[in-house]
């Protein structure tokens, strides 16, 4: 089995199908992992070129689950030489104005638990694969212009994201003598199944017009900066974040 030993999380749909699907059009091979989507998940699989390639399931907001399923994909790749940390959810809206306190502790515990502590734990049990990775492991974040133009109706994701960013510069600091390069993208809006009733008139039409490119991103332009990043030439890029969000958001 020819190529690298590539984990992604959440990629049963979306980005992170996408980024499945171009890790094993370069030739690697590839673990899709899923919470509750088998058929998914097994479908993106069977749609992957080459072979080798493996579906495994975990909730990530389970620590255990976590430890599993990164033995799990360990095991049918054979190692983990790049991690991509997709996985993430966006619901329940929970708008400071309108929720309960309880429905404002359930929204930032569920989001929070994924997003962040489910990443940070899914990074940390990757590390010994990681490390033994030939050439150098690397490790790609997933975030979101949420995590700098802030999100109202949802602001522990937006949190959430900002938090994520945060970890994989510590990471990249902490992981460079063991040659693992971090680094993160950071997408705006996303056409993809999640995102479709959003995406509808007329609220589309308004969020379209955020970028003078007069329309959002496709998965695919996610997914070729990933694997950019993930490569062996993007070692120095480690610590990037990289805005994709065809200028609707600028930062300096």
């Amino acid at each position: 089995m020819a190529g690298r030993a590539v984990l992604v999380t959440g990629a049963s749909r979306g980005i992170g199908r996408a980024v499945a699907v171009a890790f094993a059009a370069a030739g690697d091979r590839v673990v899709v992992h899923h919470r509750s989507s088998p058929g998914l998940a097994e479908a993106t699989v069977a749609a992957l070129a080459g072979t080798g390639h493996a579906a495994v399931r975990g909730d990530l907001a389970d620590p255990d689950a976590v430890r599993s399923l990164v033995d799990e994909a360990a095991t049918a790749l054979g190692g983990i030489d790049v991690l991509v940390n997709n996985a993430a959810v966006f619901a329940p809206r929970h708008p400071p104005g309108e929720a309960t306190y309880e429905q404002w502790q359930a929204a930032w515990r569920g989001i929070v638990e994924v997003n962040l502590l489910g990443t940070a734990n899914v990074t940390f049990c990757a590390l010994p694969h990681l490390r033994r990775a030939a050439g150098g492991g690397r490790i790609v974040m997933v975030s979101s212009r949420g995590a700098f133009r802030g999100e109202p109706e949802v602001p522990a994701y937006g949190a959430s994201k900002a938090g994520l960013n945060s970890f994989a510069q510590s990471m990249a600091l902490a992981l460079a003598v063991d040659g693992i390069a971090v680094s993160v993208v950071a997408p705006g809006f996303v056409e993809t199944d999640m995102t479709n009733e959003t995406l509808k008139p007329p609220r589309g039409v308004a969020i379209r017009a955020q970028s003078p490119f007069n329309r959002v991103g496709r998965p695919e332009e996610v997914a070729a900066a990933v694997v950019y990043l993930a490569s062996a030439d993007a070692e120095w890029a480690s610590g990037a974040v990289l805005d994709l969000n065809g200028a609707s958001y600028l930062r300096t």
